[in-house]
This record gives structure tokens, C-alpha cells and sequence, in this order.
């Protein structure tokens, strides 16, 4: 795959932290894009209604940083949307820095921005139009994650942690999280699979 391969065409909007975030997106996706601004879409009631309102019809994907900053954004769309209007994208954790920037980050890692065209493809070619979608196992449950010991028990942090480990995920999303990311990037087999070497 190339950098120069066509836009994928996402009919649900997009929103990312900042303005070189979504110069990045957009040279992979065709989407409605808006940005946070990083922290100042807490300070803006506007951008908040608009947000409210771009997530009415099909809902909106939240791409941030894998940064204390991110997890923080992220959860104050949580606060402001409701739960089946919200997908939860994540960049993998990919220690560096920016080409623009001096210095790396607090946290040491590529934001979105600094992400391969490569990486942020597969991450929405799921909701593409017109991709193929396969046909899936039964999904993961909550039921499944205190049976596997990843909730309610001694040590399920760390097993939790272990997981984002082997999807590439940030350490610091919660149960509920990484149980909508586990069901966006596998079925029940799948996540069994990765069960065992995580």
C-alpha cells in the first residue's frame, strides 16, 4: 500500500485534537473533520453543539492522541454524547516525535500526526463506504472480560494491560473501552486468540 492511494470515503464525521491532526486525516479519508482544539472544545459551547449535532444522524468517530490529553478529550465526548454515538479510534503507541516538533511529547509519542498514512487506512477502512464487511463471530462481553479475569478481580488492570499490549492500544482506556475496541478489531475467536499470548 502507498501513501498515494485514493481517500477513503467515511460518511461519519471525524474529530481530532488538532489543525495538523486533521491536514494528516485528510490526506487519508474523505470525512467531515473538525478538531477540539485540543482542551478548548471544554471552553466552547458552540463546538459543542456542533458536535452534538454532527453525532445525531450516524454517530461520530473520536481519534486523540494515546496521551493523558487524548484519554482526557475522550472523555468528555463520553460526557456530551450518548454511548451508541461514539466510536472510539486509537493510534497505535509509537514512541517519537513530530518532524515540526522540537521535542517529543510528556508521553513520549506519536500523536496522530505523526502516524503512517499506512496505519490510519486500516484504522478506517472498517467504516469506508462500500468496504466489504466480513462476517463476524459473536462479540466480546462484559460477562466475558470477568470470566477471562480482565474485570472485577486481582490483577485484571494488568491483564487489561497486557491486551492493549498486544492491539497496540494505549494502557491508560478503561474496561468499557478496551471492550469496544476489542469488539471494532476482532470477534469472540480472535480476542480468544490474542488471550493466549497476551
Amino acid at each position: 500500500m502507498t501513501g498515494q492511494t485514493e481517500r477513503l470515503k467515511i460518511d461519519i464525521p471525524v474529530a481530532v485534537e488538532g489543525k495538523y491532526d486533521k491536514i494528516k486525516l485528510a490526506s487519508v479519508i474523505d470525512a467531515q473533520i473538525i478538531t477540539t482544539d485540543g482542551f478548548g472544545v471544554f471552553r466552547s459551547e458552540e463546538k459543542k453543539l456542533l458536535i452534538r449535532r454532527l453525532a445525531e444522524p450516524r454517530g461520530l468517530i473520536v481519534l486523540t492522541d494515546s496521551d493523558g490529553a487524548g484519554l482526557v478529550i475522550r472523555n468528555y465526548f463520553r460526557s456530551i454524547l450518548p454511548k451508541d454515538k461514539l466510536i472510539n479510534l486509537y493510534t497505535p503507541k509509537i514512541e517519537g516525535r513530530e518532524r515540526r516538533k522540537k521535542a517529543p511529547s510528556k508521553a513520549g509519542l506519536l500523536g496522530v500526526e505523526g502516524i503512517d498514512t499506512d496505519t490510519l487506512r486500516e484504522l478506517f477502512y472498517p467504516f469506508a463506504a462500500g468496504s466489504e464487511t466480513k462476517k463476524r463471530g459473536r462479540e466480546v462481553t462484559k460477562a466475558d472480560f470477568f470470566a477471562d479475569g480482565l474485570s472485577g478481580g486481582d490483577g485484571s488492570a494488568e491483564r487489561r494491560a497486557r491486551l492493549c499490549g498486544r492491539l497496540g492500544l494505549p494502557d491508560n482506556i478503561s474496561a468499557n473501552a478496551l471492550l469496544a475496541a476489542v469488539n471494532l478489531l476482532s470477534d469472540y475467536d480472535g480476542y480468544k486468540e490474542l488471550l493466549k499470548n497476551a
